[in-house]
């Protein structure tokens, strides 16, 4: 789980990597045999029992940066990622931390520019809101709304969704999977709970050599449990549509 790429010196929350240290982070992946790519082709991978040697890669909150800082080395590297975008917020910067320092976010040619570089793009909402804390009809829009929102940008509905701040709860899930997405992101979801609260590893600066060994190795970096029951269609529902 990657966020910002750029100069971490001022970033109080610890979530932005200096692009030579993500470089750095997916040389020691290629020399262990491992390539990163992007969340559907690893769960397609594992439902035909090929994900061996694959490591997913999420770009979340969708800053600007992604394009001129994190997309070159991920091309070095022979990379793909999945880059979870703010429709919502087409320009404008992270207002939702308190402490900045605002950054800016893709615009809606960015976000093409992402699609056609071969990235997958995915949903983390309209507006970066705790889905736990919201209403209902915040909750459509917040899954359905921005879902036909990247469809409209990139001509094609994402697959998948992340939940800001991480945070899901039943009925979360059920939003974002009535919407039409084939999975859905959170970090530490706690018990295994499918295709729709996958937990991810979060990836900082200072990872690098025994760090990402630890990390590899903790319990959590491969939940193949939160796996189980994800056979990912080989086509998602198409706007609209409320499987």
């Amino acid at each position: 789980m990657y966020h910002s790429v750029a100069d971490p010196t001022d970033d109080p929350y610890g979530i932005t990597v200096a692009p030579d240290r993500l470089d750095q982070q997916l040389r020691w992946l290629r020399g262990r045999g491992l390539t990163g790519v992007d969340i559907s082709t690893l769960l397609r991978a594992h439902a035909a029992g090929r994900s061996k040697g694959l490591v997913g890669l999420t770009f979340d909150d969708g800053y600007a940066d992604f394009l001129d800082e994190a997309l070159p080395v991920l091309r070095r590297r022979e990379c793909t990622a999945t880059v979870f975008v703010l429709p919502g917020r087409l320009a404008g910067s992270n207002a939702w931390d308190p402490l900045g320092p605002r950054k800016p976010l893709l615009t809606q040619d960015g976000i093409r520019a992402v699609a056609d570089a071969g990235m997958e793009v995915g949903s983390h909402g309209l507006v970066h809101q705790d889905l736990t804390e919201v209403s209902d009809d915040v909750l459509r829009q917040e899954t359905r709304r921005s879902r036909e929102l990247i469809h409209d940008i990139t001509g094609t509905a994402p697959e998948g969704f992340c939940y800001p701040y991480g945070t899901v709860d039943r009925r979360a899930v059920d939003a974002v999977r009535d919407a039409g997405y084939a999975y859905g992101c959170a970090i530490a979801p706690g018990p295994p709970a499918g295709p729709y609260a996958l937990s991810r590893t979060h990836i900082s600066n200072a990872d690098r050599g025994a760090r990402l060994w630890a990390k590899r190795l903790r319990p959590g970096f491969e939940r193949r449990t939160a796996f189980a029951p994800a056979a990912i269609p080989a086509t998602v529902a198409p706007v609209g549509d409320s499987r």
